[in-house]
């Protein structure tokens, strides 16, 4: 049995071992794979993993001997999931393996602009501390947490623990949900998107992209928001309509925003968030700690298994038997 690989740079750059998998088939790993690279690459594969690499109509109707294609992460908008229904081939994804580090990062962001750690650091190194006649040498306002509301779009798992840390901090929970969420903190308020924008400190987008909500971070809704308020999105970068971003920030419609993924990553150069004011952006590495890649590989080879076993775990596409 054929397993390849398409693109497995990202989750083993060289520091994990892809073992799990390898004991399921003979196994082919690309770091990388450009489009024009997809068929050359899958030619026999019963089975595929992908991150990345769209996997189009084109794709699987050349490609016969192929049952099975593992995402490689949680989102899987990269597969024609209605034409792999029709080729009865078998779709999964890795659920809920980043949770913790992502959560970790949306405070690495939101502490960087409330305390400035590094920059004070750096200028301690710099000399600017010695020369200061001060024993308290602060380049920003520090500004604490307790009692700031915290605004979470999204509540599922990541939403839920985002508030657990925020919680543990002093801030106040308030949180949007598709749903009504229940058998929660009685402290915990869930409200509709006006209220939170309008009553939050920090915003933190842990939402979905789904087609309805694209872009509703714009113009309109940032205005919603407090002149002081932090927005942080570690969700998805469509999310957010970027250029309406850069003028609220370059304008001080809010104060500052912190962002680990955008909507074409990696970003065009004439992106405006690149140069906009008190906009901080991480390369999408919230999920990418070796803790959670570990994780993510288990759950990859565990899918597969179960697969092979016709016990299939974490599909995303109709149910299908080999």
């Amino acid at each position: 049995m054929k397993i390849v690989v398409l693109d497995g740079y990202t989750l083993n750059p060289g520091d994990l071992s892809w073992e799990p998998l390898a004991k399921l088939g003979k196994l082919e790993i690309f770091d990388r794979t450009l489009p024009e690279d997809r068929l050359a690459r899958m030619a026999h594969a019963t089975a595929i993993f992908t991150n990345k690499v769209i996997i189009d109509q084109k794709i699987i109707d050349a490609s016969p001997s192929l049952k099975y294609i593992g995402v490689l992460a949680t989102g899987y908008n990269v597969v024609d999931l209605e034409v792999a229904n029709q080729a009865g081939i078998m779709v999964t994804n890795i659920p809920a393996y980043s949770t913790d580090s992502v959560v970790q990062l949306v405070f690495a962001h939101l502490l960087n602009i409330t305390n400035q750690v590094e920059r004070h650091a750096r200028e301690v190194r710099n000399g600017a501390w010695s020369k200061s006649i001060d024993f308290s040498f602060c380049l920003t306002p520090q500004t604490e947490l307790a009692g700031k509301t915290l605004g979470i779009i999204g509540f599922g798992k990541i939403g839920q623990q985002v508030a657990l840390l925020g919680k543990a901090l002093g801030m106040k929970i308030v949180f949007q949900n598709r749903s009504v969420k229940k058998d929660l903190p009685e402290d915990y308020r869930q409200v509709n998107l006006e209220e939170l924008l309008a009553i939050s400190d920090v915003v933190s987008l842990n939402c979905p992209l789904t087609s309805e909500n694209a872009g509703f971070i714009n113009r309109h809704t940032l205005c919603m928001m407090k002149k002081s308020a932090i927005l942080i999105n570690t969700g998805r970068g469509p999310l957010i309509n970027e250029a309406d971003l850069a003028e609220a920030l370059n304008s001080g419609t809010i104060a500052a925003a912190s962002l680990d993924v955008l909507a074409v990553e990696p970003p065009q150069s004439d992106n405006p968030l690149l140069t906009a004011v008190n906009c901080y952006i991480t390369p999408h590495i919230a999920w990418a700690s070796r803790e959670a890649r570990q994780r993510l590989m288990n759950i990859a080879a565990k899918n597969f298994e179960a697969y092979l076993k016709n016990k299939p775990q974490n599909v995303v596409n109709l149910p299908l038997l080999r």
